[in-house]
Formats: structure tokens, sequence, C-alpha cells
């Protein structure tokens, strides 16, 4: 009866939850500038009765705020991340951002209002509840080194057995939950190039090093590395994301070109491959044309691991709460995600609910300028942590589930 109790009243709570998430997203704030959405939480938490808020958590607005049950027994961390991106909203949402040019286009304001409205149920019923629950907001995902490496750095999972995160998809059909193993997602590492040439006269280029000629083949080649020097049956992505080089002058030939772009892999072996292949190629490849180039790798988020034992939970869970034609199992996706240095702290994982929806529009990809989300996406989010919490936090037979 506890679980049926808890779901009862994160309905009732629902027009708050909705509330919360639309204010979130009318007021949008970028990766490491989210102190006023870094605020708001911290005043809905406080006015849900929890004390113990740690503030500033992190490299960052972070925060972690912990529900002591009133009896002894596990400890259950649930992330949610609460950054926005720089994209100038497109959608027809009467809440639409009042922030221009930043957009909660990746699900962040329901990630971080599903968990609100956990932390008030979970409050209320402290007396249900054998062990803690650790409600970690946390800050930056979006922008490398993100938030997720520095909180655990800080203490974020101290004492946590098992920590859990939910991410909404406007891919996947309203209704359904979806995980992937063994990775949850990708690595996710960024680079870039920067090409030295000689400039001049566009009428005389044998008295020039063409920047852009050397960047266009720097990016041929680099496109076979996927192709040849990756297993097969390995997944690999090399992006070209942006390159710059010259002005609008058509009589000039540029002396300098930049490329940027990002390399997502599974496992270390590949994801060495293509580091290796990305830094030292453009040199050799513009020194062939009497020029130079340095590349500059940031080794990014780690693939998210799964923990095995606590993935077959969540899905027996989250199939026993919604069906079992609710839950699927989808193919790694080669997006990247910090929560990856939480599940390499402690076990845990990480898994979608669904928010598409085609008769509201809600169809566009996470990052894009229409994106939309069907809000019933927000109810099951919170529906799933709190079956969750209650498998592992509420007794049976007087004893903690495990």
């Amino acid at each position: 009866m506890t679980l049926e109790k808890w779901l009862a009243d994160l309905e009732s709570g629902h027009e708050e939850a909705l509330g919360n998430r639309r204010y979130l997203h009318q007021h949008p704030e970028l990766s490491y500038k989210e102190e006023k959405t870094a605020q708001y939480i911290i005043e809905q938490l406080t006015r849900y009765g929890i004390t113990d808020i740690q503030p500033n958590f992190g490299n960052g607005y972070g925060i972690v705020a912990k529900i002591k049950g009133e009896h002894p027994g596990l400890t259950i961390a649930l992330r949610a991340d609460f950054d926005a991106l720089a994209i100038t909203e497109e959608t027809d949402v009467p809440f639409i951002s009042e922030n221009e040019g930043v957009m909660h286009a990746c699900g962040h304001d329901v990630h971080t209002a599903g968990l609100l409205s956990v932390a008030k149920v979970l409050q209320n019923n402290r007396s249900d509840l054998h062990g803690n629950v650790v409600l970690i907001h946390q800050n930056a995902e979006e922008i490398q080194p993100g938030g997720a490496k520095f909180m655990v750095e800080a203490g974020a999972l101290e004492g946590v057995d098992f920590v859990f995160g939910i991410h909404v998809s406007s891919l996947l059909p309203k209704g359904m939950i979806a995980y992937s193993k063994p990775y949850g997602s990708a690595n996710s590492d960024t680079f870039k190039i920067d090409i030295q040439g000689k400039g001049g006269h566009a009428a005389h280029p044998s008295e020039t090093v063409d920047s852009i000629v050397i960047a266009s083949q720097i990016i041929t080649n680099l496109q076979t590395l996927v192709s040849r020097k990756v297993d097969p049956i390995e997944a690999g992505v090399l992006t070209f994301a942006s390159v710059k080089a010259g002005g609008d002058a058509y009589n000039i030939i540029a002396d300098t070109a930049k490329i940027v772009g990002t390399v997502r892999t599974l496992d270390a072996k590949t994801r060495e491959v293509l580091k290796n292949g990305v830094v030292t190629l453009p040199n050799v490849i513009a020194s062939i044309q009497g020029g130079t180039a340095t590349t500059f790798y940031r080794d990014g988020y780690p693939a998210i691991q799964q923990s095995e034992p606590e993935l077959k939970q969540v899905v027996k869970i989250v199939s026993n709460l919604f069906g079992e034609d609710k839950v699927v199992q989808i193919p790694t996706g080669m997006g990247g995600e910090d929560f990856s240095y939480y599940v390499q702290e402690k076990p845990g994982c990480f898994f979608y609910v669904g928010g598409n929806n085609p008769d509201i529009d809600a169809v566009y990809p996470h990052h894009h300028p229409k994106f939309k989300l069907d809000e019933s996406c927000l109810l099951q989010s919170g529906q799933s942590f709190l079956a969750i919490v209650a498998h592992y936090l509420t007794t049976n037979d007087g004893k903690s589930s495990k």
C-alpha cells in the first residue's frame, strides 16, 4: 500500500509539478550560469520542509539535498540536471522561454520538476522510509567538463548505495520506458584543429599555403578513420561540426582555418584509435602542403556503464508498474551524458521516459528549436523514481528491499 499512497500523492500534486516545469521552461539559464534556477530549486525544497540542503555543490550551482527516513536502511540517490541550451525557441507553447537565445531544448526542466515532485512526496512520507534519499540537482550537464564529475568529487555520493537517473525523450512515444545495455550512452569527446598556412592573393595561389585546402584534406582523410581503422562491429562516430576560414572577400586566400568536432564511441579501444588519429594525422596532412596543424583533444564524458543487477531490477520495477509492453530495450545511442560519472562511483542505472506525441507536434529531436514534450512524461518520471525508492527503501517482512 505504501507505493500506492505515494503515487496518489504524486498525482494530487501534478498541477504544482506542471507549474514548476513551466516556470523553469520560461526561465532557462545556460550551463554555469544557473544561479536563479538553483535558487528556485532551493526555495521549493525548503517549502517542502527539507532542511538538509547543500548549495553551490561541485563546480557551480549544483545542489545536494537529503531526506532522512525514520527507519534505518539503504541510501538511494536520484539525479536531475537543470541547465539549458543556447538556442532560440521556436515552439508554440504558452510558457515559451522569456530569455532570448536560451531554451530548455533537452528536457532538463522536466527532469528538475519531476525530482521536485518526488522530493515533496518522500518528505511528506518519511515515516515509510527505511533508509535515506539523496536528491542530486546537477548543474552544467550540457558543457564539458560538466557538473557531475565535480559533484562526485565533492562527495555527492558519500554514503550512497545506489544511484539512478532518468532522461525524457522526444523520440520515444509517450507512456513508454526505454533502456539500453551494457551502455546507457557513449563516450563523448571533442576536438579543435588549428591550421596555419600562408595567406595571399587568390590570383597567385602558388605563392600561398592554402589553409582551406588543408582543412578539406584533413576532413576527407580523417573520415576514413571510422571506415578503415575501427572494427566494423564496433560503434564509432567522427563528426566535423564547424569549419571556419577566411572572411567575405573573394580574392584572398586564408592563412588560417579552424575545425571543431566530436568523437563518439562505446568501448575504450575504439576511443583510443580515433583519438590517436585525430591528434596525429592533421599535422602530417598539413605538412604535405607546407602548413601546420595542431589538435587540441578533450576526453569528454565516458560512456554510462550500466550496473547489470540494478538495471535488471529497474526494468522489473517499471514493467510491474506500467506493464511489460511499455518497457523496451533500445540500441545504445551515441549521445553523451555525464551521469556516467555517478555510476563509475556507485552501482546504478539510467533509463528513458517517452514524451513523443505527434498530435501536439512533439516530434523534434533534442537540441532543436522546436523541441517539445508531451507533459505526461513528467508524471511518469516521478512515478518511476517513486517505484524505485519503494523497492529499495520500504519494508518486506520487516527488512529493507535489496
